[in-house]
């Protein structure tokens, strides 16, 4: 072999290198600007003045939709009633899914396998038909004229429900249980050992459910537009503007919405640093 043939093996073999050791950086890059791409487009469509409200258009710079984000008559009250039943939906799930977590690993009885199949059919089951079987159980109780905003609270809790017992669950079976018992061994009794062990280690999973499911409460529209009656939420008012002209204030809420979810993340990382090994 010459030294002319073995110098390109090895540039070869350098370039390969270089390319396993970038590719992947590069192909996640592009998936995250694929990604945050529409997010960055609502950021810079807040601050447009459209020339109608049919124009989907950057026109003109103005600050006029941060200024005045209730200008949209009815955006800033279905906001208000979204956030409502986010939070009422996220507390009463998040509590109920983290016990409902908690007996499916702690504990033995009959029925755990099939109880944890029934927990993953919400998830599994097209919104669609989880908004319509949800419509026919009202209707048949004689609640279809009173759908509102309990039945949207209803339904919001069920389907996040499963996803905050997946959710807690995940982080219960990662958990050492023999930290529990060097606790007892310390002389701390089973609560204790509970408040002062285990739910310092399981809170970052029930954190992270609660988030989650106020994402999905908040941002629901398919179950919500089966059970909503009179009551108009985020998403049902953007429906609604879309057939007559979204108001750019829409992407206001929308930018606020991902800086404090983006907030949020950021603060949970910098306290996870400063937190001691």
């Amino acid at each position: 072999m010459t030294a002319t043939t073995v110098s390109r093996t090895s540039s070869l073999q350098r370039t390969g290198r270089w390319v396993g050791d970038h590719v992947v950086m590069a192909v996640a890059l592009v998936v995250l600007v694929y990604m945050f791409l529409p997010i960055f487009f609502v950021v810079l469509m807040s601050f447009n003045q459209p020339t109608s409200r049919l124009s989907y258009e950057f026109d003109a710079f103005t600050w006029d939709n941060w200024a005045n984000p209730c200008q949209s008559s009815g955006m800033c009250g279905a906001v208000v009633t979204s956030l409502q039943i986010g939070f009422l939906a996220t507390v009463v799930a998040t509590l109920l899914g983290t016990l409902v977590a908690f007996a499916l690993v702690r504990h033995r009885f009959r029925g755990r396998a099939a109880t944890s199949l029934l927990i993953f059919l919400p998830m599994a089951t097209p919104e669609v038909v989880m908004g319509s079987s949800l419509l026919a159980l009202f209707s048949s109780v004689g609640l279809a004229g009173k759908l509102g905003f309990w039945s949207i609270l209803v339904a919001h809790i069920m389907f996040c429900l499963s996803f905050v017992v997946v959710t807690v669950k995940a982080r219960l079976a990662g958990l050492d249980s023999t930290l529990e018992q060097a606790a007892m061994d310390l002389y701390a009794n089973e609560w204790q050992a509970f408040w002062r062990v285990t739910f310092p280690l399981v809170f970052p999973g029930i954190l992270a459910a609660a988030l989650l499911s106020f994402s999905l409460s908040f941002d629901d529209f398919i179950v919500t537009n089966f059970n909503h009656g009179n009551t108009i939420t985020f998403p049902m008012f953007v429906w609604g503007s879309a057939q007559r002209g979204i108001p750019a204030q829409v992407n206001v809420v929308g930018t606020v919405m991902f800086l404090i979810a983006l907030g949020l993340v950021l603060a949970g990382s910098a306290l996870q640093r400063r937190r001691p090994a």
